[in-house]
């Protein structure tokens, strides 16, 4: 059995879930908060690793400041908790970190400091800043701006995006689960722990399934998935239960805890990490099996005589995916053409563009520089 990369790796992001951080949704537990700092500031000033911290915790605060029982439904009201909580979280980790003598800060992100190539570089910019000042970034969604089209969805993903943006070495989800099952445990007395699988593999998003608390909006499927988005910037993932006594200092001393999803690929450089930040696909591209076979296997550019159909309304230079006649998702790249000129090129050779469109933008549907294998 292997040791965890945890004892080698850094920088880390830290990703704690809600129900780690509040008293069973009555706001948020200092003492439990105090515990979690104590342990990141040791991994920190100790083992002289680098700490990045992706924090749930403010929608449960804000539930507890304005007397709300039940996680808002209405987009208005859940970024009014937000709003609210978000005061009382920051306050907290500033306070508790203070104690050690460190400096934090607040970093509030959207997908669209993600998605816009400008945005993605100045968010880059700040943290690797940051780190260098060794201040430790406290992070999280911007959901007091965030609309249901720009949401990331869960702090799982955001923890993976973190990673990628700041070149990580690793990625730490903790969460009230040991870790990723081969079966539910809840259902299955036989079900076995997952120690340690490369993360992308199909059978583990089979495996996983499963819908968060009602606090949270991730389940075992969002970590997963997490892991395989981490995965493509060449980063591992963790996933263990934070119930475990000093998980952290435990893992930094080599110690395989729960999960290890480890990343099989080499790091993305930077334009290929900005891609595979991306999140929003705007349409889908069937490749014949030899475009697929030229595309996945030989690194080549997408081109119309390959694309046997389309699917979805997009723009030039969004995001579309691309996936073999089987139906299974290949690569993601930036068009060159909008869906209607597509719809027109599809099977002609790559000469016979200008007399069907009139113009010509390039030669290439998807050039292989703007497309990410995944």
């Amino acid at each position: 059995m292997s040791n965890s990369f945890v004892q080698h790796g850094s920088p880390l992001v830290i990703k704690i879930g809600s129900s780690l951080l509040t008293n069973d949704g009555q706001g948020l537990d200092r003492s439990a908060i105090g515990q979690w700092v104590k342990q990141m500031v040791q991994l920190h000033q100790q083992l002289g690793k680098t700490v990045l911290l992706v924090s749930s915790g403010a929608v449960a605060q804000g539930m507890k400041r304005l007397g709300l029982s039940d996680r808002p439904r209405e987009l208005p009201l859940l970024q009014a908790a937000a709003a609210v909580g978000q005061m009382g979280l920051a306050q907290m980790w500033e306070s508790c970190f203070s104690e050690y003598g460190l400096t934090t800060a607040q970093v509030l992100l959207t997908h669209e400091d993600f998605s816009d190539r400008t945005r993605y570089l100045n968010a880059r910019s700040t943290l690797l800043t940051l780190m260098s000042m060794k201040v430790i970034p406290i992070i999280n969604e911007n959901d007091t701006v965030a609309t249901e089209e720009i949401r990331l969805g869960d702090n799982d993903t955001l923890g993976a995006l973190v990673a990628g943006l700041v070149d990580a070495e690793g990625l730490i989800i903790l969460t009230d689960q040991l870790g990723l099952f081969n079966k539910d445990p809840r259902h299955h007395i036989d079900a076995q722990l997952i120690r340690e699988a490369e993360a992308g593999d199909p059978q583990l998003e089979s495996m996983a399934g499963g819908a968060g608390s009602s606090l949270g909006r991730g389940g075992m499927l969002t970590k997963v998935l997490a892991a395989k988005r981490a995965a493509m910037r060449g980063v591992h993932t963790a996933i263990v239960s934070g119930r475990e006594q000093n998980v952290l200092t435990r893992l930094a001393t080599g110690e395989l805890l729960g999960t290890q999803l480890m990343a099989r690929t080499q790091k993305l450089n930077a334009k290929q990490h900005w891609l595979a930040s991306q999140l929003q696909v705007k349409g889908q591209l069937t490749l014949d099996q030899g475009a697929a076979y030229a595309v996945s296997q030989d690194g080549k550019s997408v081109l119309p005589i390959g694309v046997q159909s389309i699917t979805g309304q997009f723009n030039r230079g969004e995001l579309v995916s691309c996936v073999n006649e089987q139906g299974l998702e290949i690569a993601r790249g930036l068009i060159n053409y909008n869906y209607q000129e597509v719809q027109k090129i599809i099977g002609k050779a790559s000469d016979q563009i200008e007399v069907i469109l009139g113009f010509v933008s390039d030669e290439e549907l998807i050039h292989r520089d703007n497309l990410l294998l995944v």
